[in-house]
C-alpha cells in the first residue's frame, strides 16, 4: 500500500488525478493523524486554516482505512462537490473499489404522492408554478434519483416545491400509494449499501435522533463518522434535540386537510370547516406579536397582550380537529396522516403551555410572517455524549474555526466531548505578505446610536482605495440596511460607479454570482454571507466586519444559559459569549484570503478589539496579518497591489 507521505507528494497519486496540486505539509500531518484516529476508533476534534485541504486529508485516509464512512456537512453545495468531485477523484488516486451514495433530507426528493396531490388540487400560488408542474412530472418519469437540483428548469427557491416534496410530517410513510417508486426510499436503499455516504449535518441529527424512519440503520453500521465544517453543529445540534412548533408547520397541516377533505371526503362538510378554524386561530396568534423579527422568552411573550388567549384559542381548534379526525381518519392513509400530526402537535403544544424541567428554555421565535415555539435544552453535551457512546467508531470534527488561540475547550464542552483528542494546523497561506488588518481610530462604542453611521463613514475610504471589491459584513440585518442607505447616498454624492448589492435582492447564489462578474462591486450582507461564501481573485480584495458578533445578551437562549453558568460559578462571558464571537469572526474574516495568490484587507470597525483587555484574545486568534489604525496604509496597500498586477501585465 501507499504511505501517506507518497501519496501526497509533489508526484503521487492525488496530483495525478487534480489539477494544480501542491504539497502541503500542513496536509500531510492532518492525513497522519485522521488515519491515526480512524485506526484506533478515535474520537479526533482537528482545525485546519483555510488553504489546508483538508477535504483530501480526511478523505484518503477514510478510503484507505475501508469499513462504512458516514461524511456529514453542513451544506447541500459541500454536500455536492464531495459526491460529484473530490470522492471520486480520490477513489480514482488510491483505486479503492469504493461505492458512494449521496443522500439528501426528503425535502430535496420529489414526491409522487404529493405531485399527484397538487396536479388534482390545482391550488398554486402563481401561474409560474402553475407551468412547473408539467416540467416537474416530465422529470419523474426520467430521472433515476428525484433529487430537484437536478431540474435547473425550476428554480430552487420556486415555491413549487413546498407543494410536490414531503417532509417527515406529511409523509405518508407505508400507507403511500406510490411507495414502490419513492425516490426518498430508493436513495436510502443506495446509501445502505454503499461504502461511503454523504450526508448533511441537519439528516445526520434527524437520524440520530430517529426521526425519520428508515435512515437509523445507516448510523450504527459506520464504522468513521467526518462532520466537515464543524464549527455548525452546537447550533444544528441544540435545535434537533429540543422542539419546535411553528405557525407555519400549522398552516401547511390545513392546506393538506383541505387538500384530503377534496380528494378523499368531499361529502365531510364538517372538516372544511374546522380548518377554517384552525387556519384563523394560527394567524391570530402570529398577528399578536407585531415585531417582523424577534426572539423573546416565554415570560416575555406571554405579557403581550392577546398572545396567551391567542395561543389557548389555538389549542382548542387543535382539539376539536382531533376530535373531528379521530372517527374518519381510517377514510384514507392522508387524513390518518393528518389525524397523526395533529395528535403531535397537541402534544408538543401542552408541553410547551404547561412548562418542562429547569434543563429546558422555553421561548417565542417570529420571523416574517411565522411564529415558532421553541423548547431547548439549556446544555447539549449530555444529549450528544449519550448518542454518540452508542458504538465503537472513530469520529472526526473538523473545519478552520473551532478553537480560540488553538484552545478547544469551548467546543468540547458544547459538544460534550471532553475527552477527544484535539489538533490544529495553521493555514498554509502568507497572511503577513497578503493580508492587512486594520481598525480604525476614532469610532464610539458599537452600542451608541450613531454607531452604524460613523462605522459606514470610516469604511468609505477603504471602499474607494479598494475600488469597490468588498464584502461588508454586518451582525444585523437593521444594520446592514441602514448602512446600504449611507453607502448609496455617499456613492451617489461622490459619483463612485460601485454597484451596490444588498442580501435578500436576489438568492444568494445569484448574489455571488453577480458579484463575481461585476468585478467591483460592494455586497452588503449579514449571517448568512459570513461563512461558506468562496470568492477568489481580485473582485473580493476588502472584507469589512460592523462590529465584533457578540450575541445579544438579551436573546432568550442566550440568557438562560448565562444565568446557568454563573450558578455554577462560571464566568459566561469569558467562557462562552467570548469564545462564541471569535470563532464567528474567524469565518467573517475567512472570506477574505481563500487562495496563496489573494491579498487584501480585513477591517474590522469596532474598537473594543484594541480597547478592552480581551481585545487581545481575538485578534491572536485570528490569522497573522500585519495590523495597521491609519486608513494611509490602506491606501498604500492597495496601490502595491495595482501596481504588482500592473507590473505583471495582468
Amino acid at each position: 500500500m501507499l504511505t501517506l507521505d507518497a501519496i501526497f507528494s509533489e508526484d503521487g497519486p492525488l496530483a495525478g488525478v487534480t489539477g494544480g496540486f501542491r504539497s502541503r505539509p500542513q496536509q500531510q500531518q492532518m492525513a497522519e493523524v485522521i488515519w491515526d484516529a480512524v485506526r484506533e476508533h478515535k474520537i479526533l476534534i482537528a482545525e485546519a486554516g483555510t488553504g489546508t485541504g483538508k477535504t483530501y486529508a480526511y478523505l484518503v485516509p477514510a478510503l484507505l482505512a475501508g469499513g462504512k464512512v458516514v461524511i456529514s456537512t453542513g451544506t447541500k453545495t459541500l454536500q455536492d462537490q464531495l459526491y460529484h468531485r473530490d470522492v471520486p477523484q480520490v477513489r480514482q488516486a488510491l483505486k479503492v473499489p469504493v461505492i458512494v451514495s449521496l443522500l439528501k433530507g426528503r425535502a430535496n426528493y420529489v414526491c409522487h404522492y404529493h405531485l399527484s396531490q397538487a396536479k388534482e388540487n390545482g391550488r398554486f400560488v402563481s401561474r409560474e408554478d402553475a407551468a412547473f408542474i408539467p416540467l416537474i412530472e416530465q422529470f419523474t418519469k426520467l430521472s433515476p434519483s428525484g433529487d430537484k437540483s437536478e431540474l435547473t428548469s425550476v428554480p430552487e427557491e420556486a415555491s413549487i416545491w413546498m407543494q410536490v416534496t414531503s417532509t417527515r410530517e406529511n409523509c405518508l410513510g407505508q400507507g403511500c400509494p406510490y411507495l414502490k417508486d419513492c425516490f426518498v426510499l430508493e436513495a436510502r436503499r443506495k446509501a445502505l449499501a454503499a461504502d461511503v455516504v454523504i450526508v448533511n449535518h441537519h439528516l445526520f441529527f434527524a437520524d440520530l435522533m430517529l426521526k425519520d424512519e428508515g435512515v437509523s440503520e445507516l448510523l450504527p453500521a459506520s464504522t468513521t463518522v467526518i462532520f466537515d465544517e464543524a464549527h455548525q453543529l452546537p447550533e444544528i445540534a441544540t435545535l434537533f434535540f429540543g422542539e419546535s412548533l411553528g405557525t407555519g408547520q400549522m398552516l401547511q397541516l390545513v392546506r393538506d386537510m383541505l387538500i384530503e377533505a377534496k380528494t378523499s371526503a368531499k361529502d365531510w362538510v364538517e372538516l372544511p370547516a374546522a380548518c377554517r378554524g384552525l387556519d384563523s386561530a394560527v394567524r391570530d396568534l402570529r398577528l399578536t406579536v407585531s415585531d417582523e423579527m424577534a426572539r423573546l422568552s416565554a415570560y416575555q411573550a406571554i405579557k403581550i397582550k392577546g398572545f396567551e388567549e391567542a395561543l389557548g384559542l389555538m389549542q382548542e381548534r387543535l382539539e376539536e380537529m382531533a376530535r373531528i379526525l379521530q372517527n374518519q381518519a381510517e377514510r384514507a392513509s392522508g387524513l390518518q396522516n393528518c389525524l397523526e400530526r395533529v395528535q403531535s402537535a397537541l402534544a408538543l403544544l401542552h408541553e410547551w403551555v404547561e412548562g418542562l424541567d429547569d434543563a429546558w428554555i422555553r421561548w417565542v421565535e417570529v420571523s416574517g410572517h411565522s411564529l415558532h415555539l421553541h423548547a431547548t435544552p439549556l446544555s447539549i453535551a449530555g444529549h450528544f455524549g449519550k448518542k454518540i457512546d452508542s458504538a465503537p467508531r472513530s469520529m472526526i470534527f473538523t473545519s478552520a474555526t473551532l478553537a480560540v488561540n488553538n484552545d478547544f475547550s469551548h467546543y468540547k464542552e458544547q459538544m460534550g466531548l471532553l475527552e477527544a483528542h484535539t489538533s490544529s494546523w495553521d493555514s498554509p497561506f502568507d497572511y503577513a505578505r497578503q493580508a492587512l488588518l486594520y481598525v480604525p481610530r476614532g469610532l464610539p462604542d458599537p452600542r451608541e446610536a450613531n454607531y452604524t453611521r460613523l462605522a459606514t463613514d470610516a469604511a468609505l475610504p477603504a471602499i474607494e482605495a479598494a475600488c469597490g471589491k468588498t464584502f461588508f459584513l454586518f451582525t444585523s440585518l437593521r444594520a446592514m440596511r441602514e448602512a446600504h442607505g449611507y453607502l448609496s447616498a455617499a456613492f451617489t454624492e461622490r459619483s463612485l460607479q460601485f454597484p451596490l448589492l444588498m442580501q435578500g435582492e436576489s438568492t444568494r447564489s445569484k448574489l455571488l454570482e453577480r458579484f463575481r462578474n461585476l468585478g467591483n462591486a460592494v455586497l452588503l450582507a449579514s449571517q448568512s454571507f459570513w461563512e461558506g461564501v468562496d470568492v477568489r481573485g481580485e473582485a473580493l480584495s476588502l472584507v469589512i466586519i460592523d462590529r465584533l458578533p457578540f450575541e445579544p445578551p438579551d436573546d432568550p437562549v442566550l440568557s438562560a444559559r448565562i444565568e446557568e453558568m454563573k450558578r455554577k460559578g462560571k464566568n459566561p462571558f469569558m467562557e462562552y459569549q467570548l469564545p462564541h464571537a471569535i470563532i464567528t469572526l474567524k469565518q467573517g474574516a475567512g472570506r477574505l484570503i481563500r487562495d496563496a495568490a489573494d491579498r487584501g484587507v480585513l477591517m474590522i470597525c469596532d474598537p473594543r478589539l484594541v480597547e478592552k483587555p480581551y481585545g487581545q484574545r481575538i485578534w491572536r486568534s485570528l490569522p497573522a496579518m500585519a495590523r495597521c489604525r491609519d486608513i494611509q496604509e490602506v491606501i498604500d496597500f492597495f496601490s502595491e497591489i495595482g501596481a504588482d498586477v500592473e507590473a505583471s501585465g495582468i
